[in-house]
């Protein structure tokens, strides 16, 4: 069964190419270690709730804008080993490759598919 990661994060608004250029490298590590698709989305209408809201969840700043992002996955236990080498993976430590963006404000979780049409 098809496992799918899933990710929001406030992006500043001024590191968006940065962003894109970092999220492209990270992508094609992902496909490298087994991942079947990586999908980043940059917002385009994303409106702040009342009690709850994408902006509010990541604590998005006016200069920030909310992405949404995916990853999709054969299986959970290839999600299992991948991930593990992902954070293991020297392209991808901070220090080489650092995040554009805050990632304490990051959210994410895996998720297995329920319905796809």
């Amino acid at each position: 069964m098809k496992y799918v990661d899933g990710f929001v994060a406030a992006v500043p608004n001024a590191k968006r190419e940065e962003y894109i250029k970092h999220a492209t490298m990270a992508a094609e590590i992902f496909k490298e270690l087994g991942a079947l698709s990586v999908v980043e989305c940059w917002g385009d209408e994303v409106p702040e709730g009342k009690l709850t809201s994408f902006p509010m969840a990541v604590q998005c700043k006016p200069d920030e804008t909310v992405v949404f992002a995916w990853i999709t996955w054969p299986s959970k236990e290839v999600h299992d080993v991948g991930m593990k080498k992902m954070m293991e993976d020297p392209r991808m430590q901070p220090d080489a490759n650092p995040a554009p963006f805050d990632g304490k404000r990051m959210i994410y979780g895996g998720f297995i598919p329920v319905l796809s049409v």
